[in-house]
C-alpha cells in the first residue's frame, strides 16, 4: 500500500508554545513523530511547518519538509497547503499524523491509511477505550457511532449521557460504551483539498472541533478501534509532564 503521511506542526501552539522543540527522552518532540511516520512504512514522510527551527530539525531527521504560511488556522489547512504545494492530488493517501504524538503506533497508522485506501469513507479516523476520569474531561474528545462504526458526533461533552446515572454519579454503568477519538487522520488528496474549501459549521465554532465540519456537510467519517494503545498526545504542560514520565 502506498501511502504519505503529512506531519503539520507551528510553532506559536496556543497552549504550549514551541512545543514541537520541547524535549522528549533526549530528542526534540517532532523528531519522535517523525519517527513513528517513518516506521509506518509510509513513501513519503513530510512536515508541514510555518517554522525554519522545525524545519531543520525534520530534515535532520529524514523528513521533507514544506514550510508553510503561518496565518494557516488548522494543522488541516496546513498539510492541505503542503499537498497543494507538492502537487499531490487524485486518490493519493494521505495520514494526517499531528505533530504532537510522539507515541502514534506504526500498527495505527497504516490502520488509518488502509481505510482511507479502501474508499468506503471520506476520512477515516480511529478511537480507543477512556477512563472514568475521562468523561467529563473537555480535553478529551468524545465519539459517538453507528453500529458501522461511522461517527455520528463528536464532542467534548460527555456523550453518550446515562440518563440513570448523571449527574449524581461521575461514573457510568455503561463505561464500555465511552470512546475517545484519537486526533489521527486518513484522508485522499482530493477529498482533503475539497475540505479545506467548506465553510465552517456551527457545531465546530461552537465545539472548536473541526471534524463536525465534515459530518456538517455529509461526510462520512469510519471511526475504527485503533489496532494499539495510541499513548499520550502532548497539548498542555501536563500532558507533557506525563509523556516524560513514560520516557
Amino acid at each position: 500500500m502506498s501511502f504519505a503521511v503529512y506531519i503539520p506542526a507551528r510553532f506559536a501552539a496556543s497552549r504550549l508554545p514551541g512545543k514541537a522543540l520541547l524535549e522528549l527522552g533526549g530528542r526534540p518532540l517532532i523528531a519522535h513523530v517523525i519517527a513513528r511516520a517513518q516506521a509506518s512504512g509510509a513513501d513519503e514522510v513530510v512536515v508541514a511547518t510555518d517554522d525554519e527551527r522545525i524545519a531543520e530539525v525534520a530534515r535532520a531527521c529524514g523528513s521533507e519538509v514544506s514550510l508553510t504560511a503561518p496565518e494557516l488556522v488548522s494543522g488541516t489547512d496546513r498539510i492541505a497547503a503542503a499537498a497543494r504545494m507538492r502537487g499531490v492530488a487524485g486518490a493519493r493517501v494521505i495520514v494526517n499524523l499531528q505533530g504532537d504524538e510522539p507515541m502514534m503506533p506504526a500498527a495505527v497508522i497504516q490502520q488509518v491509511a488502509a481505510r482511507a485506501a479502501s474508499g468506503a469513507c471520506d476520512i477515516a479516523t480511529v478511537c480507543e477505550a477512556l477512563d472514568a476520569a475521562q468523561i467529563f474531561d473537555p480535553n478529551v474528545v468524545k465519539v459517538v457511532r453507528d453500529l458501522d462504526r461511522r461517527a455520528l458526533y463528536f464532542s467534548r461533552a460527555a456523550i453518550p449521557w446515562d440518563r440513570d446515572h448523571f449527574p449524581r454519579e461521575r461514573v457510568s454503568s455503561a463505561l464500555g460504551h465511552y470512546r475517545r477519538h484519537v486526533g489521527i487522520y486518513g484522508y485522499r488528496a482530493d477529498f482533503l483539498a475539497r475540505f479545506v474549501q467548506l465553510p465552517p459549521a456551527p457545531l465546530e465554532t461552537l465545539e472548536k472541533l473541526e471534524q463536525l465540519r465534515a459530518l456538517s456537510h455529509g461526510a462520512r467519517i469510519d471511526v475504527l478501534d485503533a489496532a494499539a494503545p495510541c499513548g499520550v498526545g502532548i497539548d498542555t504542560p501536563d500532558d507533557l509532564a506525563r509523556a516524560r514520565a513514560a520516557y
